[in-house]
Formats: structure tokens, sequence, C-alpha cells
């Protein structure tokens, strides 16, 4: 089929005043389609989290378009002013500074309020780490629960943790600073799983560290952890210790239970309530310490 009638087929069904949803390389700048590069010239203006990173997208390609920045601190007033701009007739794309925008980014405001005014809303697919990390991971991937970034506090996030217990595969976004904790996380709530670690998907440093928990914990725990980090956690096996009765969510709360049960001091409690676990002391009192200071 000759472009051009793709090109009518899409675009001209649709009068100005159309919002494009266009998907960016998450690092590779060679990932971007040649849809996305038409949009992106023939918009009146692209609207991006960081202008200046955008502005070097576009400049790649030969891009003019004028661009206006939209993120998560003044989304709420941004939006407003977009839709008057889509109202008069202009047509608009939204980017993020990487992949696919709105999954675990900025722009739900905006398409929403778009929605709401009829205005159309044109999705133009791109690079997505969550796909690349899925299609290269090698684990199952039926009923697979995306959960976006898991909570930043420790308490939160065992809690968050164990109302997927029932869930199968678990994929998320992890900052590189708090991997190391999230999965001490996961092998204490969820048991030790098997997980793929996509870290820099598409660029120079491209990584997959395969294993169970425990292994790639030990192995993040050796080194720096840098760069954008997907985790997919895949189902339990039969090496998955799911026999035991649930951890409670705080260690505090279990040390307590031990010292009325037992009539032992905290420091003996808190021996007993790691081995349980199946946790060092010094992690159980590391997280007994985290709890301490979160109330």
């Amino acid at each position: 089929m000759p472009r051009e009638h793709v090109k009518l087929a899409t675009d001209a069904a649709f009068p100005p005043g159309r919002l494009y949803i266009v998907g960016t390389p998450i690092g590779n700048l060679e990932d971007i389609t040649l849809r996305a590069i038409r949009v992106l010239k023939e918009v009146d203006v692209v609207a991006c989290e960081d202008t200046r990173r955008t502005r070097q997208l576009l400049d790649h390609y030969g891009i003019t378009t004028r661009t206006v920045s939209y993120h998560n601190h003044n989304e709420l007033m941004r939006a407003p002013e977009l839709i008057v701009r889509l109202e008069d007739g202009e047509n608009i794309a939204l980017v993020s500074d990487a992949g696919m925008p709105l999954v675990s980014d900025p722009g739900h405001r905006l398409v929403k309020l778009a929605v709401r005014h009829n205005i159309p809303v044109i999705p133009v697919p791109g690079a997505s780490a969550l796909v690349a990390t899925l299609a290269a991971a090698g684990l199952p991937l039926e009923e697979c629960l995306f959960v976006g970034f898991l909570p930043s506090k420790h308490l939160v996030r065992q809690k968050f943790l164990g109302k997927l217990r029932g869930a199968r595969s678990i994929l998320f976004h992890e900052a590189p600073q708090r991997v190391v904790e999230s999965l001490q996380d996961i092998l204490v709530v969820l048991g030790d799983r098997p997980v793929v670690l996509a870290r820099e998907v598409t660029k120079l440093h491209e990584e997959f560290l395969r294993g169970y928990v425990s292994e790639v914990l030990l192995r993040m725990q050796r080194r720096p952890v840098r760069g954008e980090i997907t985790v997919l956690l895949g189902p339990p096996d039969e090496n998955t210790n799911q026999g035991s009765p649930p951890i409670p969510a705080s260690v505090g709360e279990d040390v307590e239970r031990v010292m009325a049960e037992q009539g032992i001091d905290e420091r003996a409690a808190l021996k007993a309530v790691a081995k349980a676990r199946g946790i060092s002391k010094s992690d159980a009192y590391r997280q007994l310490q985290i709890e301490k200071s979160e109330k």
C-alpha cells in the first residue's frame, strides 16, 4: 500500500486539533519509527518532560518543531493550556523523556481532558522498556502484572508486596539506589523466585541479570548499581518456599510478639525473628531501625 494512502487513512480521518501520544527511544536513538519522526515534524508543538533532552532527539533528526514543557510539576496548569490550543486547531505531540508517555510518566491528566473535550487522541507506538524486558527475559508471561514503581519506604513496600502473593509474574521499574532493598523485601515477603533484572535496556551498557532473587541480590550487593532498571519477577516454582506461613510485614511487630510469647529481650527476639525469616541478624536489625525511624 502506498505510503500516501497510509497517511490519509490515519491522519486525514481527523480534523485539526489532534493530540498524538508519541513513543520515543529509551536509549538507542535508532529505536524510533518513521511515523513518529513524521508526526514530530508536522505537529505545531511538542509537549515534553525535559525540553533540553527532547531537543537533542529532535535535532538528531533535523526536526525544528517548537517544544513546551509538560511534567509532573506543571501539568495541573499546563494541561488546560494545551487543551485550549488543541480546541483552536493546533496539533500537539506528547512525548516523555524515553519510551511511551503515560507509562510511569506524566500525561494522564492531558489525555483525560482531551477525551472529555472530544479531542482525537492518536497513539504513535514506540520503544518500551517494559516490552523489551518481557521479550528478552525468558520467563513465563501469562498473567503478568505491571505495578509501576514499588513504594519507596520499607514498611509500605513490604505491605504492598504482601498483597501480590497471589500474582504469578510481576513487572516493575526500580530506582538504582533502592533495587537492593527491594530485592531484600521481595525475598522476605514473596520468597526466592526466578527473576530477571534488566538494566540500561538498548543503551551501551545493556545488561540482563538472570537467576533467583537471592542470586541476583548477591550480585547487586557486590557492585555499584547504576542506570534505569526494570525487574520481572517470575512465578514461584518448586524451588520457591511457599509452604511457610505469611511473614508479617513489620519486623518490629514480629520482635514484640516473640518477646511476649517467649519472655526474652529484644536482642534474643531479633535473632529468633531473623532465623524465622531466613535473613541475617544484621539485615533484621537494619530493617528494625528503618521501621523505628519511619514511625
